[in-house]
């Protein structure tokens, strides 16, 4: 590591700048979905926005059904290559 920087896979450099902006977009994520649904009401209207929102607390569980069947056809697909 030199000069604020980690080398990852393939001695490619990644900053540690993305690795903080992913961390912060995470943090975020998680307050809108769970943690803001569990404090009390806000005179905040940025904050009673992200409360009353019901946008994101079902993308993730909805995202997972999605997920198995582009799986399933990854599988499917490697298969047919394999006996083609």
């Amino acid at each position: 590591m030199q000069d604020g920087v980690l080398s990852g896979a393939g001695g490619q450099e990644m900053p540690q700048s993305r690795i903080g902006s992913g961390s912060v977009f995470f943090i975020g994520f998680l307050y809108a979905t769970v943690v803001s649904k569990l404090l009390p009401p806000s005179d905040n209207p940025i904050i009673s926005a992200i409360q009353n929102d019901r946008y994101y607390c079902f993308l993730v569980p909805l995202t997972l059904p999605v997920l198995v069947v582009s799986v399933y056809f990854h599988w499917l697909s490697m298969k047919m290559f394999k006996h083609a």
